[in-house]
């Protein structure tokens, strides 16, 4: 089976089957996550890989390496949440400093990496490359405030393939955006009923 075959063409936006099962395959796992199930793992995974082929292909290096990192995330989340599912808690607010200082510095030692490699996007990609990291971690590791950063990347990364012309993949980011702000209100919900 060809996966790059395209599905169809609208205003010259050319949609390959591979595009599509990634879509599919991401709103999936990522609604999945709001819920806390374990099973949305596998489907993170399945889509990780397809994107890993559509991001190198279209020269988001920082964001074809992450899916390798988001695989490996699924795999501790797997094993990390159990057979019940996510338990959220919130983070400390020395631990939300610590992330950020991370965050910040992180992000400017890599943009200049990707830009000297001739990346399609390196500040937003390098911005949402760390961003995606940090929030991957505190997933496995059922911090709420996981969602929050996934809402501000998501936003970025709507932006960054919209105007790299990947229209599928920027509506999934946008209706990531939408998810984030439901796992968001969901997670903290439950982190506060776990502190009484």
């Amino acid at each position: 089976m060809n996966l790059m075959v395209t599905v169809f063409t609208a205003w010259g936006y050319e949609l390959s089957l591979l595009e599509l099962l990634a879509f599919l395959t991401s709103v999936t796992g990522v609604w999945l996550g709001v819920y806390g199930p374990r099973k949305t793992w596998p489907w993170w995974s399945v889509s990780s890989l397809l994107y890993a082929a559509l991001f190198f292909q279209w020269k988001y290096y920082a964001s074809g390496f992450l899916q390798f990192i988001f695989i490996a995330g699924a795999i501790a989340g797997w094993f990390g949440w159990g057979p019940k599912g996510a338990k959220p808690a919130k983070l400390t607010r020395k631990e939300v400093q610590i992330w950020a200082i991370a965050y910040l510095i992180s992000w400017f030692a890599l943009y200049p990496i990707l830009k000297k490699i001739g990346a399609a996007a390196s500040l937003t990609d390098a911005f949402g490359f760390v961003g995606s990291c940090i929030a991957q971690l505190l997933m496995v590791l059922q911090r709420y405030e996981s969602w929050i950063i996934w809402f501000v990347v998501d936003a970025v990364y709507t932006y960054q393939y919209w105007h790299g012309k990947q229209y599928l993949t920027a509506i999934l980011y946008f209706i990531f955006v939408l998810i984030a702000v439901g796992g968001w209100k969901r997670w903290l919900r439950e982190a506060a009923a776990k502190q009484n």
